[in-house]
């Protein structure tokens, strides 16, 4: 019925419609059926007309009140009516609708009570006047009815004693209503809050997840690249040596073939940090790469015509993960970048320095580079990658010429 609140409020007519029934005592008139389907129609249609049905109500009610009846079980449907508004509508106008209704009633028991009438369907109170006087000797008292003529006295009518009955009545129904609108208001406003924090969580996973697959794709240029350019060096060695060195050739195709393993363990090690099914990797576990396995690549450069010197300054210290992978690859793309760029002779350097709060990577090389920007994309990803650690790279041509990349890595005081 959710879904179809009309039917929903039918019903309920329905039901005080039964009610009525059960209780009247005689013979309906055509007057009392007229004004209680009015109100039950007012029942029915609350819901998508709350005002009009509040009006229809009253008016229904107060013509039976008027010629007919005293308040009965029907009026009810002005209660609900009430009530309606008051989930419906804000405080201000729900108020200004009962204000109306108690304003209407009090100026009817006024109208009837200045010219000493009995206020028509609204209910009475009376009470008899009791008095306690000396009952005789002894000074004991007893109740005593005063009596006049013989006869009890009559009782005191309060005329608006009923208008209180009544407006109390209309008060708790709007009570109710305004309770019930807050409830709802509370609740949307609460659905509304987990909506935005789903949203918040959704945007959150696709920003991690764009993090996540810009890290993989840098990880997977550094490999790629450095692996590719040191076998296409070593084939290029091997072919220029073919005829008149062969030992040289065949220690270039063992170059490639070491370099080309190395690359692939490299991407499955990436790709298997993907997550896959959370089983072992293919081919058993491997750290990354970091400063620790900088003398292997060192040697794999040389090994592929490059000669490089590799110099320490500072107590080397542990380093964080992210720290130390970064700094890795840093020293690799630009030792790739010596190897494609530098032009042949050309020898590059490596040097470490150790500070208390930082890391500073310098790789350069003597060759002939024509350009400040060489790698492309290499270069910029090992700026990214920098950068998201909270460090600075820059790139250019050395103050001895060459080529030249230094970079500032925090470490956040490990030494």
């Amino acid at each position: 019925m959710r879904r179809h609140p009309m039917v929903h409020d039918a019903v309920l007519a329905a039901t005080v419609l039964a009610a009525c029934l059960v209780a009247v005592g005689s013979h309906p008139s055509p007057v009392w059926w007229a004004t209680v389907a009015a109100g039950l129609a007012a029942v029915t249609v609350r819901r998508r007309w709350p005002l009009p049905a509040l009006v229809l109500a009253v008016t229904a009610a107060g013509v039976r009140l008027a010629t007919v009846a005293p308040v009965s079980l029907v009026d009810v449907t002005v209660l609900i009516c009430v009530y309606t508004v008051a989930a419906r509508y804000d405080r201000g106008r729900s108020l200004a609708a009962l204000a109306v209704l108690l304003l209407a009633l009090g100026g009817w028991t006024a109208f009837h009570s200045a010219y000493g009438r009995p206020v028509p369907g609204i209910p009475r109170l009376a009470f008899h006047v009791i008095e306690r006087g000396d009952a005789g000797p002894g000074d004991q008292r007893r109740d005593a009815a005063r009596t006049v003529r013989g006869k009890p006295p009559a009782p005191a009518d309060v005329p608006w004693a009923g208008l209180f009955v009544v407006g109390s009545a209309l008060v708790v129904a709007w009570a109710f209503g305004s309770t019930a609108r807050g409830r709802r208001e509370h609740l949307a406003h609460l659905r509304e809050r987990a909506e935005h924090l789903e949203r918040d969580r959704d945007q959150r996973a696709a920003l991690a997840v764009a993090a996540e697959r810009g890290r993989i794709s840098r990880e997977m240029h550094d490999v790629v690249a450095h692996g590719l350019a040191m076998i296409v060096i070593q084939a290029q060695g091997g072919a220029a040596s073919l005829d008149a060195e062969p030992a040289q050739t065949r220690a270039a195709l063992d170059a490639i073939v070491s370099v080309g393993r190395a690359a692939l363990a490299d991407m499955r090690l990436v790709v298997d940090a993907l997550g896959g099914d959370g089983g072992e990797p293919v081919g058993g576990w491997r750290p990354p790469p970091g400063l620790a396995q900088l003398p292997a690549l060192i040697d794999s450069v040389e090994r592929a015509g490059t000669p490089v010197r590799l110099r320490i300054d500072g107590t080397p210290a542990p380093l964080p993960s992210a720290v130390d992978l970064s700094a890795y690859r840093v020293v690799q793309e630009a030792l790739t970048n010596t190897m494609k760029h530098a032009g042949r002779g050309a020898r590059a350097e490596v040097v470490l320095t150790y500070r208390p709060d930082t890391l500073l990577l310098e790789v350069s090389d003597d060759g002939t580079a024509c350009t400040d920007t060489p790698g492309g994309n290499g270069l910029r990803g090992m700026r990214e990658r920098v950068r998201l650690l909270g460090g600075r790279a820059s790139t250019g041509r050395a103050p001895t010429g060459g080529f030249q990349v230094r970079a500032v890595l925090p470490t956040g005081g490990c030494s």
